[in-house]
Parts: structure tokens; sequence; C-alpha cells
């Protein structure tokens, strides 16, 4: 089977670039794995794919979700193309979320790897996100994440552009980000890595919320800080000379496909 399942079987349309048309597939399959793992908020929240130089010719141009529709509706069409302004660029007819674009815009220009990025605000995300202490490290997940997390704190609703500055100093290096009061965010160099840190990070949060839910956090039993950094070199997930999480976003895929493929279209 194809490595690159989502893009196996399709052809670009006509004037369009293939590479681009590669990453619409990508990127309107994973809006239908988040739908199938119920990681929705309606029609809100938003993952974003930096489009190849070999499209843009060196200018960062990104693809995000047209806003009013659930992520159900997402296809590889409907996604729409625009620029760090975000200026709308494929004469798209559907709108763009300010709340979405803002912080997306700010990790794709101001984090040279941050080719995608994704948002959510599942129940155990903005739960741990709400928590003085923020993620524990007493799970078998949170170990896995050992000097990758990065927070920032909550300034409201983010549709204010002078709050990325502060957004990429909080983050630093890190991929995997609570925002405080929030929810989730992880940035990667592909989109499968990305998935890959954010379902860790979303793993982590979600054990950690069942354990609290049975004593509270001084019930949970610490990881050594020396044996959460030997986790965190021996998971092989994020890395891209092990598959960066490819061969879990396309059993994924498969799934979605099985209930429907029309997001290729």
């Amino acid at each position: 089977m194809n490595a690159v399942l989502p893009v196996a079987t399709t052809t670009a349309p006509a004037g369009m670039h293939p590479a681009e048309w590669a990453a619409r597939v990508e990127l309107a399959a994973c809006y239908r794995v988040f739908a199938l793992l119920g990681w929705t908020e309606m029609i809100y929240n938003h993952i974003t794919l930096r489009l190849p130089d070999s499209v843009t010719g060196g200018d960062k141009q990104f693809l995000i979700n047209p806003f009013g529709l659930h992520y159900s509706e997402v296809t590889a069409r409907n996604l729409v193309k625009i620029n760090l302004q975000g200026e709308v660029l494929d004469r798209s007819p559907h709108p763009v979320n300010p709340a979405g674009f803002v912080v997306h815009a700010t990790l794709h220009g101001g984090i040279e790897g941050a080719h995608c990025v994704m948002h959510t605000h599942t129940t155990a995300g903005v739960a741990v996100a709400c928590l003085k202490g923020g993620l524990q490290q007493t799970n078998f997940y949170s170990a896995q994440l050992h000097d990758m997390v990065a927070y920032h704190d909550f300034e409201g609703i983010t549709i204010h552009a002078e709050e990325g500055p502060r957004v990429l100093q909080s983050i630093g290096d890190k991929p995997a980000v609570i925002l405080r009061n929030h929810g989730l965010l992880a940035w990667g160099q592909t989109l499968p890595q990305t998935f890959a840190i954010l379902w860790t990070l979303q793993r982590a949060c979600e054990i950690q919320m069942a354990t609290f839910s049975m004593g509270g956090a001084d019930a949970a039993i610490p990881v050594p800080e020396a044996i959460a950094a030997r986790c965190t070199r021996d998971a092989l997930q994020f890395n891209p000379n092990h598959g960066a999480g490819r061969d879990v976003f396309d059993a994924l895929v498969r799934q979605v496909d099985r209930q429907g493929a029309g997001y290729r279209t």
C-alpha cells in the first residue's frame, strides 16, 4: 500500500499544482480523522497546512478550513488558501475565522519548521489547560513529552495580532503547546508528525483527567525526570527517521475511507 495513502488515488484538477492538490487531500483527510475521533468543536478550531515552496515560489501560504463548515464537510476543494495576512488567494467563496487565522499565521510565519498547526478544544485538553499545574508527568503519555510542552497564558479570544510575538516567545521550539484556560495546540514539519504530537498530548490529558478524578493530583505517582527523558528518547513516533506518525495517520485515513472518500473531491 502506498505510504502516502491520502494522495495515492487522486489527480490534481486542471491548472492546480499537483503538490497543492496532494496537500489539500491530506489536510481534508485529517479533518475527517478529527471528526472520527470526536476532536471537533461545532464549526470552530482549525488545522492548517503550509504549502511547499514548489507551489508558492517561496511565499508563505497555507490552507485552512472554510469557516461555517463542520469538519465532516471539509473537502480538498473547499479548503481555503490564504497568506500570512489572511488574504484569500484562491477565490474561495468561504470566509476565514479570524480567531483561527491569527494564531496559525503567527506560527507558520514565525517558526520555520511549523508546516502544520493543529488546535483543539477537547474536554480533556481544556480541563488540563485550566489546571494551575498544567500537565503532570504522571503517565505513560506525558512521559513521552518530556521537555516538549510549552505554555501560553490566556489573553482572551485570539483575534489580536499583537498577541503573536508573545505566543512565539511562549512556545520557543516546543512542539506541544497548552494554551492556558483554552486548549491544546501542536505544530510540526509534516501533518502526520503534528498529528502524532497532538494525539500523544491529548492522550496524556485524558489519562490525567481520569487519574485525578480518582484521588486528585496528590494521589498520582510521578514519573522521575530521568525516566521521562528516556521515554521521550525511546518514543520514535515523532522521529522523521521512523515515519514521524505516517503509519498511524494512514491507518486512521483508511478508517475514514471505509466511511466514504468524499473529502478527496
